[in-house]
């Protein structure tokens, strides 16, 4: 097992859009351009080995205890994209946790930066989306933040295309088959994937027999001011927890539940990994056996694709705490950008390169889906979550996580003509 360690982590950001630096004992500077300040030619008709993106991160506000680590991600996938002849340098671009950040930093990416393609990483992204989509610029990142993923050509997710507005079968058997009976939920009002995704949540564990105790979808954004939600879920009888919101509100709920003395259960999907240690002072005495998901295989599998991963994030970003959602996407965004631009071919046009990602049926996320694949195609966008409806369960004991027997994946369904709605 990897062992978790401290890590602190400084940004700078002195603008918008900023060649930001993101430090820690574990994780060097980040640079501004990600490959030693190479020169690349113009936006259009440019070679492809030689291309310039912007990544949209947070790196303040809110969302930079998570957003923060997106750079490492990108510095593992850039090194590796060099050794495959592919010399991709990127401009960072702070959404500063907001709506109108996100847009303010893809319009200087676009139009300042003139940037190839962007990789976009947050949980507010959707700020930017109708922008991007508009100006027919290629995005990559993960689909965690709005629906705008599942129609847009230009948009490709390496997280899958989840439709959250779809209940899947996959949540309601992990909440009872870790022994919950009444659900407790969370989300933030501002971000619709948080929203519905808590609500495609409560319906699935219904379906599975459990009570919905409580469910409060009016949280305000990267809140840890959560002394009202740890009462009324007390106050409910709730054993199973499981809220659809960033780890620091998360695991605000978790502490603040067990100081209220309640016998519980939570299941997370975010704080695996290095996110544990990003989500502050007390994190982890407080997340003694709570369980968490991750979509990609955990790297306490050593199988062939994560170690390929932690030996990318050591080589090329100097990290050797166990990887975060955002490097794992940062990573992986960098890979699908590789592969289109391979089967694009050199002087391919932006439009041309998302003409030939929508083209792409089988991408592997380098193995990490465990021999699972997904589709960029806009056919089929929606009908699964991740790769199969599927995802890997975790609990985190000691100072380490381990592999929940029966659930590495565990896998589930769409449930026909059930969906949930937003505000």
């Amino acid at each position: 097992m990897l062992r978790l360690t401290g890590r602190f982590v400084a940004v700078v950001a002195a603008v918008t859009l900023a060649a930001a630096a993101c430090s820690s004992s574990s994780k060097p500077s980040a640079g501004g351009s990600g490959n030693n300040g190479s020169t690349v030619p113009t936006t259009t008709g440019q070679s492809l080995t030689s291309v310039k993106v912007g990544v949209l991160a947070d790196l303040t506000g809110a969302g930079a205890v998570t957003g923060n680590s997106t750079v490492p991600g990108i510095k593992a996938g850039v090194g590796l994209a060099r050794t495959e002849g592919y010399n991709v340098s990127y401009v960072l671009a702070d959404t500063q946790s907001t709506p109108a950040g996100v847009l303010a930093a893809a319009q200087r990416l676009v139009e300042q930066d003139h940037v190839f393609a962007v990789i976009m990483i947050s949980q507010l992204g959707f700020g930017a989306a109708q922008y991007l989509t508009s100006h027919a610029i290629p995005v990559i990142g993960i689909n965690v933040d709005g629906s705008e993923w599942l129609t847009a050509k230009n948009m490709f997710s390496v997280y899958g295309y989840a439709d959250y507005s779809k209940v899947i079968t996959t949540y309601g058997t992990i909440f009872k088959q870790l022994g919950g009976t009444v659900f407790g939920g969370a989300a933030y009002s501002i971000a619709p994937a948080s929203y519905l995704n808590n609500k495609s949540a409560a319906a699935s564990a219904k379906l599975a027999g459990l009570k919905v105790g409580y469910d409060n979808t009016q949280l305000a954004y990267g809140t840890t001011n959560v002394g009202p939600v740890v009462l009324a879920m007390k106050n409910a009888g709730v054993d199973f927890v499981y809220p659809s919101i960033a780890q620091a509100s998360s695991f605000a709920i978790v502490q603040g539940l067990e100081q209220a003395g309640v016998k519980f259960k939570a299941l997370l999907p975010t704080g695996y990994g290095g996110d544990l240690t990003d989500a502050g002072p007390g994190s982890s005495h407080s997340a003694q056996n709570v369980y968490f998901t991750n979509i990609y295989e955990p790297v306490e599998m050593h199988t062939a694709a994560t170690q390929r991963l932690v030996d990318a994030l050591k080589t090329y970003a100097g990290v050797t705490t166990e990887p975060t959602l955002n490097e794992y996407s940062g990573y992986l965004s960098i890979d699908a950008l590789v592969q289109g631009l391979k089967a694009a071919g050199a002087n391919a046009t932006p439009a041309q390169f998302i003409n030939t990602m929508l083209g792409i049926t089988d991408y592997s996320a380098q193995g990490l889906f465990g021999g699972k694949t997904i589709s960029f195609a806009l056919q089929g966008r929606g009908s699964i979550f991740g790769a199969g409806d599927c995802t890997y369960v975790v609990q985190y004991q000691g100072t380490t996580f381990h592999l929940v027997q029966g659930m590495e994946p565990i896998c589930g369904t769409t449930v026909p003509d059930m969906t949930v709605t937003g505000p």
